[in-house]
């Protein structure tokens, strides 16, 4: 069976690309762009093929689709933060919509509707969600706060369309925070960990920034998040929509305090007016209900572990620096 990964280079792409080449039967394939980092796909290099892929090119995308005739597709290729988002909203939202719009039309074009498609979206998409609606069931309102958030409700709604439109076989998912090692350093969890670090290695001085602390967000580790995307491609139903999380809502001040008591050092936390957005969710809790009991997913890794796994994977990277 050929797979294609795109945006293989990344977090979620390289961990999805780890879990599938462990599959009897399976060509993997993964799209990059030139200036793309593989150090996280290094380890298997030898056992997946690579294509550079601008995927907002639309004939690339048709030569490419053409070249592996895909059984699957795991579309991660995207840009992924919030924070960056409100800096450049226009780029997030060309960005992440041509290049999921270019993969459907090459589909049609290739009259290959049979190929199932995972689209991962983010629970991002809900933005405003009221106490009354916690935790979040995937029927509640896409009320997206962020520019990155809009990106990712058309993304999703232009998955559905084409689903009814053409009959491609696409599933849906809406993840909800997940973390762990090979995770960008703009992103809160990943950020405290490489902070921490750099002070351990007296890199930094021992105060660590940080924005609101008050937050409260579901962490799931990225390792049993693509177990769960490769379950939604294998139960879950064309046109549907699965959320993806713990279940398990953790405040950002927990999760400092949690990643503080795993350094041997003393550090002092200072609020950084830098890190604070626009507007923020206060709270973000998951209904996974739906998709567990479709597939019989459930997340393994201990949140402990995962933060543990985090923060060895920085003393590594600063340690190589």
């Amino acid at each position: 069976m050929n797979i294609l990964i795109t945006g293989i280079t990344g977090m979620a792409g390289s961990h999805m690309a780890d879990y599938l080449v462990q599959q009897d039967g399976c060509e993997i394939h993964g799209t990059f762009r030139w200036r793309s980092n593989r150090k996280h796909i290094s380890h298997i290099e030898k056992r997946i093929h690579l294509h550079e892929c601008e995927l907002k090119d639309s004939h690339a995308v048709i030569r490419l689709l053409k070249d592996i005739r895909p059984q699957k597709i795991y579309h991660f290729a995207s840009q992924s933060n919030v924070a960056t988002s409100w800096n450049s909203p226009r780029d997030t939202l060309v960005n992440n919509i041509t290049a999921e719009l270019n993969l459907f039309e090459a589909l049609k074009f290739l009259d290959a509707a049979d190929v199932r498609v995972l689209v991962s979206g983010s629970s991002e998409e809900y933005g405003l969600v009221t106490p009354d609606e916690l935790p979040v069931k995937e029927t509640n309102p896409l009320r997206p706060l962020s520019p990155y958030a809009v990106s990712k409700v058309t993304q999703d709604t232009l998955a559905y369309q084409y689903f009814k439109s053409y009959g491609l076989q696409i599933v849906r998912t809406r993840s909800f925070n997940h973390t762990g090692p090979r995770q960008a350093d703009v992103f809160v969890t990943s950020n405290f960990a490489r902070q921490i670090v750099k002070i351990e290695k007296g890199k930094q001085e021992p105060i660590i920034y940080v924005g609101n602390l008050e937050a409260k967000r579901d962490f799931t580790d990225i390792r049993d998040v693509v177990k769960a995307y490769g379950l939604a491609l294998e139960a879950g139903e064309a046109g549907e929509v699965y959320n993806i999380g713990r279940d398990r809502a953790y405040s950002i001040r927990q999760v400092l305090e949690l990643l503080l008591g795993m350094s041997p050092i003393a550090i002092e936390v200072k609020e950084d007016p830098e890190r604070m957005r626009p507007s923020d969710v206060p709270v973000m809790l998951c209904d996974s209900s739906k998709f567990r009991s479709k597939s019989g997913w459930q997340p393994e890794i201990p949140f402990e572990k995962t933060l543990a796994d985090l923060l060895d994977y920085w003393r590594m990277m600063e340690g190589e620096r």
